[in-house]
């Protein structure tokens, strides 16, 4: 007896030190509703180049694909077929998965079917991959390992359990999130502190705003600070030396959160304002929002009931629904998770004699308020929603009288045809929810995060920079790093995609410049829609005249219509354009039959306008770097 109470106050007293590194529920709510919009988004904008991209008739055929672009472990479902239609079907059912994830529906599994999506989505075409997307990938790995419906889902709303669910969850998925979020920031500033442009000159922020390819109008002013450019890349590169550390503070934890929280999210803003880096900047802001402690929801949670009115009015209000229909139920149970009013009490018209009463009387569900009247039907609605915290505002509006009684109509015929509507709320199923993380599960997300800080250092001492460094330490790593045991496990960091590399912005391009192709015209349908000087075209522009100047921004934005597109002509000057060229030659021949031309041959230029020191001038290069007959095309 003796020996058990120390054994158990020393679990005591490590659990309650291990207390400050859980992560809230409602915090991993707010991570899966943002990874979910994210992807949607990401989704959304490739979409668009769904042909270009990911078919056999675009920039990267399958053929190629498998000639040296796609590493031996890396596998993609999309590369099972390069017609549109089967590349359409496979972005439908990864939206689907997106969005079942934002309303957390089944959210481990649609988090599981969206990050093999995903994966295999950037498997099928990795001249197009930036480092927002590898951010994504590792986010999502863990997220699978996460209980990312515990809170605001329709898991939730759906819960029949009787216990309650815990508001902080410590297990290694959540060790392994904020250990992942310190190697994307460390590990990059590794790269950057043994890059001069960031150490000791200072001049990498100069550089990155220089850069035309990437560069929004306000950085492109910001560039006249001068020597605070050089403040800010300091900042930057300690910020990310530092900053994630704060997540781990053994002191004032909250406090420390809600620094790196604000900090990051403060540093990414700028850098969406900035630089054109597609997902890139909101995809980091909503990483952060996983971190936010239990006390910001809580004070939250007090500030919503702190006037005494809206106190009253919030803890006051009931719902009651008819118990005989299971539609109204599931209805009522979403609702309360929709508004975000997860105290409000649900009970049956049935338990009290007055309220059945009048659920017959009005063939309605029954709210009653704080004063104990009544409301039903529409009106109902509307006043439920205007306690909502986050919704409320949209109160006035139902209460508009025209969407009043369009509203109470359509709630009058659903309360006629309930057999109807409940086909609707089939697929919700009232069934326990249980987010306990099992200890094997906690055993492999270890194992992994232990795998993946391998990976990471073995992206260090392979890197030019440390590749021949007779350092003690890097030779100890790379010891480690490239021996048997460690290569022989190297396929499960490609089947995972958990190999990581965070060189972002580590040596600032200075290769920077514009594209101008021209072709010449065999046939032309609408000669009127081009400009033909003197037997040349503009290929991607066909009213406008060839000019080798320098593109405006706005120019360029039109130009490089996404971050994929910019990737993948970044990519194309370098070693991969060699083997892409032909294939991308092809797709604009064959895109010129669609815009009223035949192209009898083309030429790709790239005006090379190397980034001078600051103080130089710039010098530009006309490169022809491409000529190709669209004969065959």
């Amino acid at each position: 007896m003796t020996s058990v109470q120390p054994q158990k106050k020393r679990l005591t007293a490590l659990y309650k030190y291990l207390e400050r590194y859980t992560l809230d529920v409602r915090s991993l709510a707010l991570l899966r509703m943002g990874l979910a919009i994210v992807l949607l988004a990401d989704l959304w904008t490739r979409f668009g180049d769904l042909i270009a991209h990911y078919s056999d008739s675009g920039v990267l055929p399958r053929a190629l694909l498998n000639d040296g672009f796609l590493k031996s472990g890396y596998w993609s479902l999309h590369a099972m077929s390069g017609h549109p239609v089967f590349q359409g079907l496979l972005f439908l059912t990864a939206a689907i998965c997106a969005l079942a994830m934002l309303v957390g529906y089944h959210s481990r599994l649609a988090t599981i079917a969206s990050w093999v999506l995903l994966i295999s989505l950037h498997n099928r075409n990795p001249l197009l991959i930036f480092a927002a997307d590898d951010v994504l990938r590792a986010v999502m790995f863990w997220a699978m390992f996460l209980p990312l419906g515990a809170a605001y889902s329709v898991d939730r709303a759906m819960n029949t359990s009787a216990r309650s669910i815990p508001r902080r969850i410590l297990s290694g998925a959540t060790l392994a999130l904020m250990a992942q979020q310190c190697f994307i920031y460390i590990f990059s500033a590794v790269f950057k502190t043994a890059s001069a442009a960031w150490w000791p000159d200072g001049t990498a922020v100069y550089y990155s705003l220089s850069y035309d390819q990437y560069v929004t109008p306000l950085g492109h002013f910001l560039l006249q600070l001068g020597p605070l450019l050089t403040a800010f890349t300091f900042i930057t590169l300690m910020l990310e030396w530092v900053g994630p550390l704060l997540i781990w503070s053994p002191w004032r934890n909250d406090f420390c959160r809600i620094l790196a929280i604000a900090i990051f999210i403060g540093l990414h803003i700028g850098f969406g304002l900035t630089l054109n880096l597609g997902i890139f900047p909101i995809l980091s802001v909503v990483t952060w929002l996983a971190f936010i402690p239990t006390s910001v929801w809580e004070a939250a949670s007090k500030r919503a009931y702190s006037s005494q009115e809206d106190g009253l009015k919030r803890t006051g209000v009931r719902i009651f629904y008819d118990a005989d229909c299971g539609f109204c139920k599931k209805v009522v149970h979403l609702i309360r998770m929709l508004l975000v009013l997860p105290h409000t009490p649900l009970a049956t018209a049935q338990s009290l004699p007055e309220i059945h009463r009048a659920m017959e009387a009005q063939n309605s569900w029954v709210i009653v308020d704080w004063k104990g009247q009544h409301h039903y039907k529409f009106e109902g609605i509307a006043y439920v929603v205007s306690l909502s915290p986050v919704f409320g505002f949209l109160a006035p509006l139902l209460r508009w009288q025209p969407i009043m009684a369009l509203g109470t109509r359509g709630y009058e015929w659903i309360a006629t045809h309930r057999k109807i509507a409940g086909h609707f709320t089939r697929p919700f199923k009232l069934k326990p929810l249980t987010i306990k993380t099992p200890r094997w599960l906690n055993t492999i997300a270890l194992l992994l995060l232990g795998l993946t800080f391998m990976w990471n250092l073995r992206s260090i001492v392979v890197s030019p920079v440390f590749a021949d460094s007779p350092n003690l330490v890097l030779s100890s790593i790379r010891r480690v790093t490239h021996s048997r045991t460690a290569q022989r496990i190297d396929w499960l960091g490609e089947v995972t995609r958990l190999d990581q590399s965070w060189s972002i912005f580590a040596g600032p391009p200075s290769d920077d410049g514009w594209h101008v192709v021209t072709g010449t015209p065999a046939s032309t349908k609408n000669r009127e829609q081009v400009s033909i000087t003197p037997d040349e075209i503009n290929v991607f522009a066909p009213q406008q005249a060839i000019s080798f100047e320098k593109p405006s921004l706005g120019d360029r934005d039109r130009f490089y219509k996404n971050m994929q597109w910019r990737t993948f002509y970044i990519n194309l000057n370098r070693q991969a354009g060699a083997k892409v060229f032909p294939n991308y030659g092809s797709y604009l021949c064959r895109q010129s039959a669609h815009k009223g031309y035949t192209l009898q041959e083309l030429k790709v230029y790239f005006m090379d306008e190397r980034t001078a020191p600051p103080g130089e001038t710039q010098e530009v290069k006309k490169k022809l770097i491409w000529e190709q007959s669209c004969q065959n095309g």
